[in-house]
Parts: structure tokens; sequence; C-alpha cells
């Protein structure tokens, strides 16, 4: 099977090569460093391959989704098409329709990395009809710097021998229009989307993505155990996230929680948080991992008819 990274250069693309390199199954194509950015020199691996990864800005993903045969295997990490019509979209563990979608399309787009966790956390609720679509929510999520790409990654790293500028947590997206508010609202089910507040830390990857509730939300009464019995069954055959247990002695460590736990891996973990008055369900995952390189290809796998955890763990 041939396989090409169209970014492979990127943050995401790197961690797919790294990820693909070994496999004995699939045949890497390659194109030079100096002339990546040049479409002509890409166009002709874009026709070979049977499957392709996206790892663009918006609008070279769609220039590049143009010029790939449609019979191609295209699985695009960037935000061009996560709700666009005719996309699978690439969660497979939140419902039997969503895998089957991905088993059966050409056409598969990689969930943002803060939308994994929030929808992660929040379908199964509007799905199963116990929190109304019409609820409006908020959401925090404070992530590694990798996911916004080489040129913070530089910024970060260069501060860390010469000073101390991105020490601090830093908010941003305070504008409140963050790309991934779109696929929020629609892959959950929500009437409206989340009011959203990202935080970038001084960490290279891993990411919480908590999401507070309360209990006059839910069509009926229902506590933080309750919820926790509910993401419980939804998720309890899923091979890549699980929900821990309802017990902050075994889920945090005396109290607090590491945002990189999850880092190297395809889990998304799932924590539930609170009291019979107020909850909070929060998702730690890698940044890199299952919310970016590792859910592309998991849904890859699946496309392709293989163990959905091959090159995963």
């Amino acid at each position: 099977m041939k396989v090409f990274i169209d970014g492979q250069y990127g943050t995401t693309g790197l961690k797919l090569e790294s990820r693909l390199r070994g496999r004995k199954d699939i045949e890497l194509l390659e194109v030079d460093f100096d002339v990546r950015e040049k479409f002509t020199a890409k166009c002709p691996l874009l026709k070979e391959a049977d499957v392709v990864f996206m790892c663009l800005p918006d609008d070279a993903a769609r220039e590049s989704v143009a010029a790939t045969p449609a019979d191609t295997l295209i699985i695009d990490a960037s935000t061009a098409h996560r709700t666009a019509p005719g996309w699978a979209y690439g969660f497979p563990e939140l419902s039997a329709q969503h895998r089957a979608n991905i088993a059966a399309s050409k056409r598969i787009a990689v969930p943002g990395c803060h939308a994994a966790g929030f929808i992660s956390t929040v379908y199964p609720l509007v799905s199963s009809g116990i929190l109304p679509a019409s609820e409006r929510l908020s959401c925090t999520s404070l992530t590694g710097y990798s996911g916004g790409g080489i040129a913070l990654i530089d910024a970060h790293e260069k501060d860390r021998a010469t000073g101390d500028k991105y020490h601090s947590p830093r908010p941003y997206a305070l504008g409140l229009m963050h790309k991934h508010q779109p696929e929020m609202k629609a892959i959950s089910g929500l009437e409206a989307p989340p009011i959203f507040y990202p935080v970038v830390g001084d960490m290279f990857q891993g990411m919480i993505v908590s999401v507070p509730l309360w209990p006059s939300q839910f069509t009926k009464k229902m506590t933080a155990q309750n919820i926790h019995e509910v993401l419980s069954v939804h998720y309890e055959e899923s091979c890549f996230v699980q929900v821990k247990p309802f017990d902050l002695d075994t889920t945090t460590d005396n109290g607090f929680m590491d945002a990189t736990d999850c880092n190297g891996t395809n889990r998304l973990e799932i924590f539930v948080f609170g009291h019979d008055e107020q909850i909070i369900v929060a998702a730690r995952l890698d940044n890199l991992g299952k919310g970016a390189s590792g859910a592309a290809i998991q849904c890859m796998n699946i496309a392709c008819g293989l163990d959905e955890g091959i090159g995963l763990e």
C-alpha cells in the first residue's frame, strides 16, 4: 500500500511519518524537502498513492483534494472538511454509524484535538437525550504548545534558553472564534457552539479538555456518578477511549491531574468529577496522538479493513 503524507515536514506530518516508517505493509512516498511546497512536485505522488494524509493549511488541503483521484483514500488533518458533506468524521468511538462511515469512505476528516476532547464527553450525553441540544455550554482546554505548529514550537524552545515570556500559561483565541468551534457544535449535535477558552501551557504536548455541567441542564435527575455511568456504558467496548473510575484517589495525584499522562499514545481518557450539585467532565489526550496523527492512522486502519490498533501502541 502506497502512502503519501502531504505536509510531511510539519508537526503532524513528522509524527505520522515516524509511526508509519516501520510498517512492512506500507511504502512511503516522499517529496524532497526543498520542493515540498511546489504543487507540481507533489502532484504526481497524489495520483500514485493509495492513501494520502493531508497535514496542511485549509486552503492547501482543498487544493490537494481537488487534485487527488476520487478512488484514493484521503485522510485530512486540517480543519477544511470536518463539517463538509460527504466526509466521514474520524472519531469511530462515537457511534457504530461513525465507525461504519469511516470504513466505507474515501474521504475522512480527522478531528481537531480540542474538539476531540469536547465531543468525546458531550456527544454521548446529547445523543442519548440526557443533555438537550439547546443547552449552552462552556469549555476550557489546557494544551501543549506543539498544537500551535512550527512557529509556536520554535518560540517556546528559544524562550526556554533565553527568557521567560512563555513560561506562564497563556489563554488565546480570545475573540471567541476558535476554528474548532464549528465541529464542536456540529458533531456534538448542539444548537450553538460552546464558549471556548483554550490555554497554552509550557509543555510540548498533552492536553486536558474540561466541560462544566449543572444537574438542572439535564432532562432527568442526574448526579456526577450517574453521568459517569452513562459515559462508561457508551465507551465500554472501545480500545482507545477509556472512562476512568469515579474515584479521586485513583484518578488523580493527590488531587492534581497531569495533562501529559497520555503522551505518546492514542488513548483518550475521560474523567467525571463532582457531586449532586456540580459536575465536570474532562478528557485527557495527546494533542499529537488521538488529537492528530494517532487518530489519522486509526482511521486509515479501519478504512483499509485492518486492525485499528496497528502501529498505535
